[in-house]
């Protein structure tokens, strides 16, 4: 794979990379329209490929937060065409890496040393580069180790990056007025929380302890003194990423202690830590031998505060769904319905919420779930696609919803998406006995 010998820092260097990418894009669509005058019959999976394409070589470079949205766009599964998904899921653990000589710079600058002093010995090539940093193999004193090192310039390019996506998301999520802006605030402050190592490290090493009783559940043991703000060690884990499982894996029963696990980790830490683990994509896990999941990223940990909790699973709960004024009153706790509502806009929004809400926590009202079952997936992509094509919802406020909600809700998409590919069926009550 090709390497990379230096990342744009600079907001005007960023910036023109956006553009030059926005500018494809646009000739793209001119090449499609003027093809389509021809070819009346011609679909949009050639458009499709073209821009995620040219997107996704427009963003790797510059890594940071315009990759890691990339990213989180491809656990969208069933709201973004699969080409998109297809070419930003590489997001993940698959981009061009930083080359030797910048690695050995970029030690030299946070250390003072070279990584050849540091370790034992150091492999210069990395073995996975994701959106923020990159791993490479390293040894010190007989222990097999995984170096972590984030990229130059990442956490100074936040929120400038985020500055120029901003025009875009307004209109796609139709977030108005001022009070918009907390949302981005939000994702601001969890990716900057992701630049932060030591902060990362200190997230490893307590929830590792805290769910060490998780049967089917391993983590690596991290080392303080060889990491920093810009750099973690920790234990390298044998094992292949849960996409690399799941693309050959033809034991049911795998899926199923595997997925048994991955359930039980999120419920025990929601339930239990009222934290999560914000991040559940492919890249983040990996499974060993015994089929154990390993878990190997605690970069976006999301603390869940109790007048947010309390409200959700009450919301969640089928009796408060099927009661019109109960149910009408966690929206409002939630900040779904709002004060300055017309009647309109409460019975429009209560509706919405009422369809979602029935068929969403079907997984929690069960005693057992088979998230192989394609029907609550189609189910997922069709509520999406007839929300999106609502005239009525995009003229209406968009602001909806507690701030907490936008990790909260991605951390449940992104759960119920690995569990589909594990085709796993879930016992949904047993983490319970891991509150005791």
């Amino acid at each position: 794979m090709k390497t990379i010998d230096k990342i744009p820092t600079g907001k005007i260097e960023r910036a023109g990379q956006l553009v030059r990418t926005g500018l494809k894009v646009g000739g793209n669509y001119m090449a499609y329209y003027g093809e389509k005058m021809v070819n009346p019959s011609l679909t949009r999976e050639k458009l499709n490929e073209n821009n995620a394409d040219d997107i996704y070589d427009g963003l790797k470079n510059l890594k940071g937060s315009a990759l890691k949205v990339a990213q989180m766009l491809s656990m969208d599964k069933n709201i973004m065409p699969k080409a998109y998904v297809d070419k930003f899921s590489l997001a993940q653990f698959s981009v061009p890496p930083l080359s030797a000589p910048l690695v050995r710079k970029t030690f030299k600058t946070w250390y003072g040393k070279y990584p050849e002093e540091i370790y034992d010995s150091f492999t210069p090539d990395s073995v996975n580069a994701a959106s923020i940093g990159q791993v490479h193999k390293a040894t010190k004193d007989g222990k097999k180790l995984a170096v972590k090192i984030q990229y130059p310039g990442v956490a100074e390019s936040i929120s400038s990056d985020l500055a120029l996506v901003k025009p875009f998301a307004i209109r796609m999520f139709n977030l108005r007025g001022k009070d918009s802006e907390r949302y981005f605030k939000e994702v601001e402050y969890k990716l900057l929380e992701e630049t932060d190592y030591e902060l990362e490290l200190a997230q490893g090493v307590a929830m590792a302890k805290s769910c060490a009783h998780i049967v089917g559940m391993k983590f690596a043991g991290y080392y303080p003194e060889l990491s920093s703000k810009k750099t973690i060690t920790m234990d390298w884990m044998q094992g292949e990423h849960l996409s690399e499982f799941t693309a050959h894996n033809e034991d049911r029963k795998k899926g199923d202690r595997l997925g048994q696990a991955l359930w039980d980790f999120y419920m025990f830490q929601i339930h239990g830590l009222r934290e999560m683990h914000a991040d559940p994509h492919p890249g983040n896990f990996l499974v060993d031998k015994e089929s154990n999941l390993i878990a190997i990223d605690f970069g976006c940990i999301k603390k869940v505060p109790d007048d947010f909790y309390t409200p959700y699973f009450e919301l969640a709960n089928p009796e408060v769904i099927e009661n019109d004024i109960l149910f009408r009153e966690k929206l409002y706790e939630l900040e779904i319905l709002r004060k300055d509502d017309t009647p309109e806009e409460i019975d429009y929004f209560a509706e919405i919420f009422q369809r979602l809400m029935r068929f969403f926590t079907k997984p929690h009202h069960e005693p057992s779930f088979d998230f192989s079952d394609p029907k609550f997936f189609d189910e997922i992509a069709a509520l999406s696609e007839e929300f999106s094509n609502d005239t009525k919802l995009r003229k209406m406020n968009g602001n909806r919803g507690s701030q907490h909600f936008i990790y909260v809700n991605r951390t449940f998409f992104g759960l119920y998406s690995l569990l589909h590919d594990l085709k796993a069926r879930v016992d949904t009550q047993q983490y319970k006995k891991y509150l005791d």
